[in-house]
């Protein structure tokens, strides 16, 4: 054994040792060359069979301890890579290296540690904020009692508040629901190694619950018993590609008179078009568009990309009787690709009303046969709210591409990047921009659907606009001009070193409400499992470029955070209505990202999607038309795990009378996580990565899937206490509903169909609970 401790702690101190000498060499912290160096001393020592190289190992502890604490506090998941690795050591050197110790002296020394480790790890884990002491309240007045219990919209209304007036499951009994059943959409025969995904939110309306799938079949379904009532399985052309994924389907009532498809269902599809189906049957509606199907593509120029760069994703609004749409558009594979233009349809006859090309707002009429839209203008890829009232479609938009280098963007791009734009409904024209972001160089699109609801003001409620942001900032508009109805501050950002950038001084901040962007990151927040991984993200932090929020892309590493999650992404965030709560689900994630040379990334065999000479295992995107290439990856270990610590999901309710947090809690926990993907089982309180939203109901429960934990919960809303969860076969990356059956039962639903890239899986479930 001694031999086999002298190489244990001979490699542990060159480990330490080496690469610690580099990290404070990068101006890092100097504590891992130091306890490298006594480390080897104490391998020295221990070949001898002296015990005082024990006794060095132990002081070497004692030492991590206090520097640990004094480093990040009493916070179990920072210490644990601090102290876990060297605690294990210092216990197999007390027993079983040759010291000539007592055993009196090696039990005591084992209790003490062992309280100790258990003392601080346990008080870290396990020790958290009481919830508030919130008095059980009354539940509200129902907000819209003309609903019927149906949910009608993608977000439930036009408003999109994700509200519903249903309260039959309360905190008192939501322990005692229970699957009620299960539908199972169906896959293609490639989805498991392609992006057919679910992250579908169905509707509820007269009786039948409609949905779709990633390769655009639409169905309806008993919603009492989940058995198909009808299915469409769309004509698609697979091989056009697209982002195989469908949000939501749209329910229209046609106007008094119409013969054909009186009600009808609207869906965009994986291969760029329009379609119309009846609601009942689900048979073709042949008067809308060319037999039932309006082409997307038309006007567009497709000719010129490679198929499979465009396609809707999210389902069309219909405001004043016009079908808005928009499109999903590939990302950073070029400074020329498809165009960003929205459309309004007539949802009857499927004839285009108006169009709005960011790079020509002025021009409405649809073109001619021949003519194109501006490429390379931004899209409005999420789903859309509107204002009946106001005529107003509200479209949240990203930034013309490539999405880390803006040199090539015009002036009518960048008006329109990374904002909200609001406009006319029935004739496409802009009535107000406000933007989010001045020259997007961080892939910060406005990926939530802005949120519709009245805010409470000194001089009483405002109609106002609410968007949830990547960057983890809530800003809240007037939305009948745009106006902030809460302080926006310009604060001066980092400064781009890419020659010719025309990068923004000043940046918006939403600091008149909370923000979930986090504090900036610092050598003390990177993290691992072992301190050796943790040394090693250390030295990653010190070599990128990191000045805070707005950190520019350069010819070299950088890091952005928050990251390609945000923040807030396009699960968008849910309010309630009748209490003036916000439910905000967030992200704490950086990324790593990396301009190389054009040179270069062609040896890499990093060229555009569709592109032969592509390489598949070709890393980031290609930025074709610019000099250089990206590198982008999530912020991680060689073990696979985020460089920065834990929590890295939160579920937080704001108050929007006093815009203050009324509580937050850790969300999702590491039942699913691990080093190299591989889940270990441990349901500690990791705060998980989220994709996807919430609801909330006048029952006082927020229900919510969306962690990659795979589980699917029902929250108390006024103190943010798990009241239920159920473990699903695949993660549920969609935003649930709730409806009321025939049965007079509510009923949950959401679509449980993983997502592999995120480690959840992939499964076709739609599942629906009821109370037991």
């Amino acid at each position: 054994m001694r031999t086999l401790s002298f190489l244990l702690l001979l490699i542990t101190g060159l480990v330490l040792a080496l690469p610690g000498a580099w990290l404070a060499m990068l101006g890092g912290s100097l504590y891992y060359v130091i306890a490298g160096v006594l480390i080897l001393i104490c391998a020295f020592l221990v070949r001898r069979g002296s015990a005082a190289g024990i006794g060095l190992f132990w002081l070497v502890l004692l030492g991590t301890m206090i520097w640990s604490l004094r480093e990040v506090g009493m916070d179990g998941w920072a210490l644990m890579p601090r102290l876990v690795f060297l605690s294990v050591a210092a216990l197999w050197l007390l027993w079983l290296a040759p010291s000539g110790l007592s055993a009196g002296t090696r039990l005591t020394g084992t209790v003490v540690l062992l309280a100790t480790m258990a003392g601080v790890l346990g008080y870290s884990f396990f020790t958290v904020a009481a919830p508030p002491d919130i008095a059980a309240e009354a539940i509200p007045p129902a907000m819209h009692p003309d609903t019927e219990g149906e949910w009608t919209h993608y977000g439930n209304s036009l408003h999109a508040t994700r509200y519903s007036d249903l309260a039959q499951i309360t905190p008192a009994n939501a322990a005692n629901l229970e699957q009620a059943w299960v539908y199972h959409a169906g896959l293609m025969s490639n989805d498991a190694h392609s992006a057919h995904l679910y992250e579908t939110t169905p509707l509820m309306v007269d009786g039948l619950l409609y949905g779709c799938t990633g390769h655009s079949a639409v169905f309806a379904l008993d919603p009492v018993t989940g058995k198909q009532v009808w299915r469409h399985d769309t004509k698609i052309d697979i091989s056009a590609g697209g982002r195989g994924l469908c949000r939501g389907v749209t329910f229209f009532r046609a106007p008094t008179g119409t013969g054909e498809c009186p009600t009808r269902i609207l869906a965009g599809t994986v291969d760029n078009h329009l379609i119309a189906l009846n609601a009942k049957t689900g048979e073709v509606c042949h008067g809308f568009g060319k037999d039932g199907s309006v082409d997307l593509s038309e006007n567009e120029g497709l000719d010129k990309f490679p198929r499979g760069w465009i396609n809707p994703t999210s389902p069309p609004a219909i405001v004043h009787g016009t079908a808005v749409i928009g499109s999903y558009i590939i990302d950073d594979q070029s400074t020329f690709v498809p165009p960003g233009v929205v459309r309004g349809y007539d949802p009857v006859t499927g004839k285009l009303k108006w169009v709005f090309d960011p790079g020509r707002p002025n021009d409405h009429a649809p073109l001619q046969p021949g003519q194109v839209y501006t490429p390379s203008t931004p899209n409005a890829w999420p789903a859309y709210s509107g204002d009946e009232e106001l005529g107003l479609v509200y479209l949240p938009t990203g930034m013309g591409s490539p999405d880390f280098y803006g040199i090539n963007r015009t002036p009518e791009t960048d008006r329109f990047s990374s904002a909200v734009v609001a406009l006319d409904a029935d004739t496409g024209e802009v009535r107000w921009v406000y933007q989010m972001i001045h020259h997007d160089l961080w892939d910060y699109d406005n990926a939530a659907q802005p949120v519709l609801a009245d805010f409470p003001t000194a001089s009483g409620p405002v109609p106002a606009l609410i968007e949830a942001t990547k960057t983890g900032q809530i800003f809240v508009l007037d939305r009948r001009t745009g106006k902030p109805l809460t302080r926006v501050e310009e604060k001066p950002v980092p400064a781009s070193t890419i020659p010719g950038e025309r990068w923004s001084r000043t940046e918006p901040f939403s600091s008149g409400m909370p923000n979930f962007a986090g504090p900036n990151l610092t050598e003390a927040d990177m993290w691992g499992i072992t301190p050796f991984d943790q040394l090693y993200c250390r030295i990653k932090f010190r070599q990128a470029d990191y000045r805070g929020y707005y950190t520019p892309p350069r010819l070299g590493p950088s890091i952005r955070s928050p990251g390609e999650l945000g923040g807030i992404d396009w699960g968008s965030v849910s309010v309630d209505e009748g209490r003036a709560i916000l439910v905000v689900n967030s992200n704490l994630m950086a990324d790593y990202d990396r301009f190389i040379p054009r040179a270069q990334a062609d040896a890499e065999g990093l060229y555009i999607v569709g592109d032969p000479r592509r390489r598949k295992t070709a890393p980031g995107a290609a930025m074709a038309g610019t000099p250089y290439a990206v590198h982008w990856t999530g912020f991680l270990s060689p073990l696979g795990i985020p460089c920065q610590r834990p929590p890295y999901g939160f579920l937080t309710a704001v108050d929007l009378k006093t815009q203050k947090v009324l509580w937050q809690q850790v969300f999702g926990d590491a039942s699913n996580s691990g080093p190299y993907g591989v889940a270990l089982g441990l349901p500690l309180p990791l705060g998980a990565p989220n994709i996807g939203g919430s609801i909330v109901t006048r029952g006082g429960v927020i229900f919510i899937g969306a962690s990659q934990d795979k589980h699917f919960r029902a929250v108390a809303e006024a103190t943010g206490k798990v009241l239920w969860q159920v473990a699903l076969a695949a993660g549920g990356h969609a935003t649930p509903m709730t409806y009321l059956g025939r049965d007079g039962k509510q009923y949950v639903l959401i679509a449980a169909g993983g997502q592999p890239a995120f480690g959840t899986g992939i499964d076709d479930s739609f599942i629906a609970y009821r109370l037991k």
